[in-house]
């Protein structure tokens, strides 16, 4: 039915084990096949029983994954996806009860380490950090970047996972740093669904491999199917190792090694994994294994059938083909075990599978039983003859299973109940549930950053110093020498992208410094955001401090899938157990045409949490930002202003020292009548505003938030607000964009609402991109008339005797 394995010997060298040796291996590799299959098992019915919310399963991959965990080793990395459950028990990343405590959202780290129960089941991840945020030793640990959901999306990271091992064994000036690699003998081991083969980040990761020569090892695991869709429908040829034979390496030709080999031959998928990896390891070349005949016998998830979309022969053969079974079959063809042998090991697997998972639900029940009756006990001292209450008590009281939600929903039904009550039950009631506010706080909202030791919240502000000397240069020279100064401080700093090596990017902040730093620590990319991104997240896992550029900020949008899902979440979804401190360098605002002019920054706000947000006026306060940023460890993304570059700037003596802090709003201009926010671009056309609004009696204050995330943490709009009691936001983004986050923030968290006179306004861009040509620019976005005509009107709507209307 499928095309043979072009290995089918057995892997054991018999002159270096004995045969009882190798049984015993061989045995114990099929316990954990079959536990792995039963917790598969169990788990789908935890679902369906309602005890859990959703399931999905590694079933009919265990063989090959005991394989390819048999040449996973300390040091070696792991981005996969959600059908790894037993790769994850043979290599040690996930016990059995780990397993089950992220089936049912346990949120104790202790109890679910990988994400404290904020992933879904089979989403693996190790812990790399302290709880200071310092790292582990990661060479005396099999390490698993944490998993997402989207089904490719860990081929970004996989790249850059691979590539740092690259970095370490060729780069001796990173000998030093013998917690991450030894001479960059890691492997990144990667795994992929046959149909997820058809995104393009798959395509974009093979190909930047091949190009990269990295240690790279993807497992294609080729069911056939994707969902309901069968292979042709997903695959030209259905057959991604054919349609990829283009990347094989060949003789003085680097590329890709790629295998094939059938799921269910247990020796065949041992002595493949064992030479592929080999090769991978040794000489750094990208190996992909196609494993195919997979058979998926619970179907893709609890959220339906396979009965319903396969034929009956293919549900027949699947029947057959289990790797299980046929691993069963051949160890009785070999004289490994007897059958009644593998029964009886068949029912102790079942007995310790399920005795783990009642384990593991009673843990996960316990801390909720103990706050639940807690909680009934509090309720009942406020029954006082009140029937209403009595019945909220009984029906909390008498739901055996009851989680969470269903505790903390009553509680505060019961305080809306009781609201005209003052009496100490209540109180004790309220004091109870402020204290478990707390905690779940805690539990389901912290570590969106890893807030550790080296945060950049806790760098120390140090002013940019000048002398009398200080040359007035252009603004891009000023990058330049800060990025020179640091790259020459800290040994783990690379940086690359699109035109960033050999012409030092497209407006010269890397000139020159290639040729002085070399191509591995300052490299061009081809066009490919999302790996150039992946590539970022992967080397930051590792030890390293990755600048990764974008080249226009319009493009993020070709990388946000990776941004978004994968950067941005990280710290949150390990609840900071893994960290990526990548700079996301970019430049926008103010250029001409539809795709060269962006200012997304609503789409920015919206979609990556977890980033912080530098919009610098000028590349001074660039540098600064930058210069925090490289003492710190966590992801940022810089805005560059495009029309900066050329503008002259006093260079800083201590260029590549002093540091601006991240949400701290500057006072660009005192001012008595009214309080403009801008950052970017539009900030200095606000400031030639402001010297015309002067002429008409009016004084405009300038405030420049400077970060957006974080913003104005000491509140200096409101402040300002106090003094003028009028607000207008101008920004560069659509109507309703970024505008409206700094609207939010001033009048909500900043209760600056109370200080106003009038209605605060935004001035923003038109909502469409902006079209090509300085007239279009003009009449799109933000001009000096603009400005200067928005803060006249507000001053006319509250006084229009003294500023009588221009229109």
């Amino acid at each position: 039915m499928m095309p043979d394995s072009k290995f089918t010997t057995n892997p054991i060298d018999a002159s270096e084990l004995s045969f009882n040796d190798f049984k015993t291996i061989v045995i114990n590799d099929y316990k954990i096949a079959y536990e792995s299959r039963q917790a598969s098992l169990l788990g789908r019915k935890e679902v369906l029983t309602g005890k859990a919310k959703f399931g999905i399963f590694g079933d009919g991959k265990e063989v090959p994954q005991i394989a390819m965990a048999k040449a996973f080793k300390n040091g070696d990395w792991r981005a996969g996806y959600y059908r790894d459950q037993t790769f994850a028990f043979a290599a040690g990343i996930c016990t059995m009860k780990e397993f089950f405590a992220q089936l049912y959202a346990h949120p104790d780290l202790e109890v679910e380490p990988a994400s404290g129960g904020r992933q879904m089941n089979c989403h693996f991840a190790t812990r790399s950090l302290n709880e200071d945020g310092s790292w582990k030793d990661l060479t005396q640990m099999k390490n698993s970047s944490s998993d997402i959901s989207p089904t490719g999306g860990q081929m970004a990271r996989l790249v850059g996972l691979a590539y740092a091992s690259k970095l370490y064994r060729e780069n001796r000036q990173l000998d030093y740093l013998t917690d991450f690699s030894v001479s960059g003998n890691e492997v990144a081991f990667g795994t992929i669904g046959n149909a997820s083969t058809s995104e393009g980040v798959f395509f974009e990761a093979i190909n930047a491999a091949g190009v990269l020569q990295i240690p790279m090892a993807i497992s294609i695991w080729d069911d056939g199917y994707g969902i309901s869709v069968p292979a042709k429908y997903q695959t030209t040829k259905e057959d991604i190792s054919e349609v990829l034979k283009g990347f094989q390496r060949e003789e003085g030709a680097p590329g890709v090694e790629i295998y094939k080999v059938r799921a269910w031959d247990y020796p065949a998928l041992c002595e493949l994994y064992e030479t592929a990896i080999a090769v991978c390891r040794t000489e750094h070349t990208p190996v992909m294994i196609h494993v195919t005949e997979v058979t998926q016998p619970l179907g893709h998830s609890t959220s339906g059938s396979h009965e319903r979309y396969k034929e009956k022969a293919r549900l027949e053969w699947e029947k057959e083909y289990d790797c299980i079974v046929q691993m069963r079959k051949w160890m009785i063809e070999s004289a490994i075990a007897t059958d009644e042998q593998i029964v009886e090991l068949e029912e102790t697997a079942k007995t310790f599978v399920r005795e783990t998972q009642r384990e593991a639900w009673n843990e996960f029940l316990a801390a909720i039983k103990i706050e639940k009756d807690q909680a009934v006990e509090l309720i009942k001292g406020l029954v006082n003859g009140n029937p209403v209450i009595h019945k909220i008590a009984s029906q909390l009281s008498s739901t055996p299973d009851a989680l969470r939600k269903e505790v903390i929903s009553t509680v505060r039904k019961v305080l809306r109940l009781t609201a005209s009550t003052d009496s100490p039950e209540r109180s004790a009631l309220l004091v109870w549930y402020n204290l478990q506010d707390e905690i779940n706080e805690d539990r389901y909202h912290t570590k969106l950053f890893t807030d550790g030791e080296e945060s950049p919240l806790l760098v120390p502000h140090v002013d940019a110093e000048y002398s009398e000397s200080s040359k007035m240069v252009d603004g891009r020279e000023i990058l330049n020498a800060c990025f020179d100064a640091n790259f020459a401080r800290d040994m783990r700093l690379v940086a690359f992208g699109e035109d960033l090596g050999a012409i030092g990017d497209v407006n010269q902040g890397f000139a020159g410094l290639q040729s002085k730093y070399g191509e591995l620590r300052i490299s061009d990319t081809g066009i490919r955001e999302m790996t150039i991104i992946g590539q970022g997240i992967g080397l930051a896992l590792r030890g390293l401090k990755p600048i990764a550029e974008i080249q226009y900020m319009d493009y993020l949008l070709y990388a946000l899938n990776v941004m978004s899902d994968d950067l941005a979440s990280l710290s949150y979804r390990t609840k900071a157990g893994q960290k990526a401190p990548v700079i996301i360098r970019t430049r926008g605002h103010r250029l001409e045409g539809v795709w060269h002019s962006g200012s997304p920054i609503s789409m920015i706000l919206g979609s990556l949490k977890g980033i912080h947000l530098c919009v610098p006026r000028n590349m001074t306060q660039a540098a600064g930002l930058y210069n925090t940023l490289f003492r710190a460890d966590e992801p940022a993304l810089m805005v560059e202003c495009l029309n900066g570059y050329r503008l002259k700037e006093k260079l800083p003596e201590n260029v590549g020292e002093y540091t601006v802090p991240l949400g701290k709003a500057d006072l660009i201009k005192e001012g008595s009548d009214i309080t403009v926010v801008s950052y970017g671009a539009t900030l200095r056309i606000v400031e030639e505003a402001a010297v015309e609004l002067l002429t008409f009696g009016i004084s405009v204050e300038i405030i420049d938030p400077q970060t957006l995330m974080p913003f104005d943490i000491d509140h200096l709009c409101a402040k300002s607000l106090k003094k003028t009691n009028k607000l207008l936001v101008v920004d560069e983004d659509v109507p309703g964009g970024g505008a409206a986050f700094i609207m939010q923030h001033i009048l909500e968290e900043q209760n600056g609402y109370y200080h106003l006179d009038g209605q605060p306004r935004t001035l923003t861009a038109k909502a469409h991109r902006t079209p090509y040509g300085s007239d279009g620019d003009y009449f799109s976005k933000p001009s000096v008339d603009d400005v200067i005509e928005a803060v006249y009107k507000m001053m006319h709507d509250n006084n229009a005797s003294k500023f009588p209307a221009i229109f």
